[in-house]
């Protein structure tokens, strides 16, 4: 755990940061230009992509500019399409994205009233003649005229501008100054504004301004509904055009519950339009601003040429009941912006995707809560990967980072589709990313380090999946020397010298690492430390560097898969013509010092003590009792549950004053024959009576055991009894057999 600590620090942090920017304390520039890239390609991959049958845009394109002239047109003209679209094509509504701010001179009525000025009798004559011909040529009054008793909606433009100045005249305000008294929203508040002439103001039925919300990267997302202007407020071409389209009901600001106050949330997250049919809900964010509900790529409407319906080239029923936007796609004329779904698009095909969106409930909202939302999203995903990723392998790492990452997706997904709701993504996804890195760069970096360094200190010892243990905590690791309680293993071909001599060099190599390769193999299956190779000798160690509270039980398995394994090599070397090997193992266990030791030339990590020279000894005498291996008392007494022993004799080796027991280890607890079982409880009353010096019964018994199997066991005591009997060995004899050497 304590190897872990660095990374989970460096993950709170960067969990604190992403944390702050998620609430709100700062904001990240980075992460809100990814969030917006999200929130582009989410409204890319869900838009509907098909085409709203109720609403037209009757363009000025190209065409019409060919057929018509250049824009702006005479209002004569205008005047004839405003009767055209109603009386002959029976539109529903119309809405200008065109802003009417000057005077009409193409008539020439200017220049008449002009002479009709100046004295003489040519004056009195055009005077006379400009009193008939003023109605027709007053073209701003016929377009004016044209403008009256009609569900018509005026655009305009709202500025900015320091330098600047306003035209024309604005409709009543939507909301007058005061109506939100008291409350801290944050309205974007225009100073100047560029109408129409005040006469088709009056005579349309309402006005709204066509400005969209560009945000920092140039992409139109959004558009104010309400704007403040002089402190009255005025809505969007869009909102009024489905005012106007509804019988124009009061717009009704809406609050969330408990909001309010100059200190607290301003609270208005909605615009309720009530009519007889219910209430139409428009979602506004904390700038009151709507979302634009993209619905496709510019074609998402049906587009008619202004020029067509001037030429009645257009069939009455492709516009009968109609919401109809006027607006122009000419690239001459600069109405042309860029969106999530294209670099170019027109703006009247902005307002068109507005007033689609609020007739089907379909504009997605950003509440202020949805930041409470991220939040607690971004601490659920951050505490995961912080407290889980440390401690997983790269594999199951990888995968939580996986599940954490659909987690997020399938939220964010779930409360856009099913909740109509955006809720900010890039902190989540990032978090989710620098955790991952984090790790991985850490594992690579960091921990490779610690695991190569162990490598180059244990690997030459110690099995690679233990190396890996090691290094998951390399502080509770130390070359160091230390007293500890291990088993310790040898093992010796027997009569290496005689094979050796009957081999060629190469032979003797090749052998060699065969039978070293086999052994050690089994050495390090079962969690060995590998100390040494002497000569044709292995010695071995159990319960160090990693603790292993069955060293004892995993040295004996190895000690008796050595000699299978060996079988097994047997008939391959058999199959080249060479020798067939024999080897001793000795098992002991007992307190040793473990660690690093030797000179400054060279050093080993490996064990000494009593309890090791004991190991070696029990393998030196294996021959002397004809059996594969012999284990010591104290490995016996830790594993006497786990294995089925034949005690061979009380010994005294070289060194030890005090006796100690040697055991051969037949077989695993519940796996020995039950014959065998038989012939070793014989075995043991055999021992017990050669210990009593009951000569008789101790010899009769080994002439049943050599009947039932030949064995070198029963041989050597049977000669120690005849032996016993030529020089009976008298009465404080205890049984021990001294072996001076080795």
């Amino acid at each position: 755990m304590k190897q872990n600590l660095p990374r989970f620090l460096l993950g709170l942090l960067v969990l604190a940061m992403l944390l702050g920017h998620a609430a709100g304390f700062y904001r990240i520039g980075f992460i809100e230009r990814f969030d917006a890239i999200i929130y582009d390609t989410k409204v890319r991959l869900t838009m509907p992509r098909n085409v709203d049958e109720r609403l037209v845009i009757l363009d000025i394109d190209e065409k019409s500019l060919a057929e018509v002239g250049r824009w702006p047109w005479n209002r004569e003209r205008m005047a004839t399409l405003m009767n055209k679209l109603f009386d002959r094509n029976g539109i529903a509504l119309l809405g200008f994205d065109i802003v009417f701010a000057e005077p009409d001179a193409s008539s020439g009525l200017p220049v008449l009233e002009s002479l009709a000025k100046k004295e003489g009798r040519e004056a009195g004559v055009i005077q006379a003649v400009l009193k008939g011909l003023r109605p027709t040529l007053d073209y701003d009054a016929l377009f004016a005229a044209a403008l009256q008793k009609r569900p018509i909606v005026l655009g305009y433009y709202l500025s900015s501008k320091e330098d600047g100045t306003s035209s024309g005249a604005l409709p009543a305000p939507t909301l007058p100054a005061g109506t939100f008294s008291g409350r801290n929203i944050a309205f974007t508040s225009w100073p100047h504004f560029g109408g129409n002439l005040p006469a088709f103001q009056k005579n349309a039925a309402s006005g709204g301004h066509f400005n969209p919300m560009v945000d920092l990267d140039g992409i139109s997302r959004r558009v104010p509904m309400l704007a403040e202007h002089n402190g009255a407020y005025y809505e969007s071409l869009s909102l009024a055009m489905v005012r106007a389209l509804l019988g124009s009901p009061n717009l009704v600001p809406g609050y969330a519950e408990g909001s309010g106050g100059d200190k607290g949330y301003a609270g208005l997250e909605w615009l309720d339009l009530p009519t007889a049919r219910g209430t139409l809900r428009i979602p506004v964010d904390e700038n009151v601003a709507a979302l634009i509900p993209y619905r496709g790529f510019q074609g998402s409407y049906k587009y008619i040429s202004a020029s067509d319906v001037l030429a009645d080239r257009v069939p009455a029923e492709q516009l009968k009941g109609k919401i109809v936007i006027m607006g122009t796609t000419a690239p001459g004329l600069m109405d042309l912006r860029a969106t999530p779904v294209a670099s170019t698009y027109p703006g009247v095909e902005i307002h068109a995707n507005l007033i689609s969106g609020m007739l089907d409930g379909a504009i997605k909202y950003r509440p202020a809560y949805v930041l409470g939302a991220d939040v607690l999203l971004v601490l659920v995903a951050g505490g995961v990967m912080v407290f889980l990723l440390p401690l997983l392998s790269p594999l199951r790492a990888s995968i939580v980072a996986l599940i954490v990452l659909l987690f997020l997706l399938s939220v964010n997904l779930a409360f856009w589709h099913a909740g109509n709701m955006v809720l900010p993504l890039a902190a989540g996804l990032l978090l989710v990313a620098l955790l991952y890195a984090l790790n991985m760069s850490w594992g690579y970096f960091v921990e490779s380090k610690a695991k190569r360094q162990f490598t180059e200190l244990f690997g030459q010892y110690v099995p690679p999946e233990l190396v890996d243990e090691m290094a998951k905590n390399p502080e509770g690791y130390s070359m160091e020397g230390r007293k500890a309680e291990l088993t310790v293993l040898f093992s010796d071909i027997r009569g290496f010298t005689t094979i050796s001599e009957g081999l060629q060099p190469d032979q003797l190599a090749t052998l060699m690492n065969l039978y070293l390769g086999a052994m050690t193999e089994v050495v390090r299956k079962h969690r060995g430390t590998l100390d040494k190779y002497i000569g044709d000798a292995i010695m071995a160690f159990w319960g160090a560097p990693v603790g292993d509270a069955e060293h004892a039980r995993h040295a004996v398995i190895t000690a008796l898969e050595m000699q299978q394994a060996l079988h097994g090599l047997n008939q391959d070397l058999l199959a080249k013509g060479w020798p067939e090997l024999k080897i001793g193992v000795g098992v002991n266990t007992g307190s040793m010092t473990v660690g690093d030791m030797g000179s400054k030339v060279r050093k080993a990590y490996t064990v000494m003590g009593d309890a090791v020279n004991l190991g070696s000894r029990l393998e030196g005498i294996t021959k002397q009792y004809g059996v594969g291996i012999i284990v010591g008392d104290g490995t016996r007494d830790l594993t006497r549950k786990d294995f089925v022993y034949r005690e061979l004799d009380r010994v005294r080796v070289k060194g030890k004053a005090e006796p100690v027991g040697i055991f051969e280890p037949v077989g695993l607890e519940g796996q020995v024959a039950q014959d065998d079982l038989e012939e070793l409880k014989l075995w043991n009353q055999s021992l017990r009576a050669y210990r009593a010096q009951d000569w008789d019964q101790a010899e009769v018994m080994l002439l049943n055991l050599s009947r039932m199997r030949q064995c070198y066991l029963y041989d050597l005591y049977a000669k120690r009894i005849a032996h016993c009997r030529l020089a009976p060995p008298g009465e404080g004899w205890d049984g021990v057999t001294t072996f001076e050497t080795k």
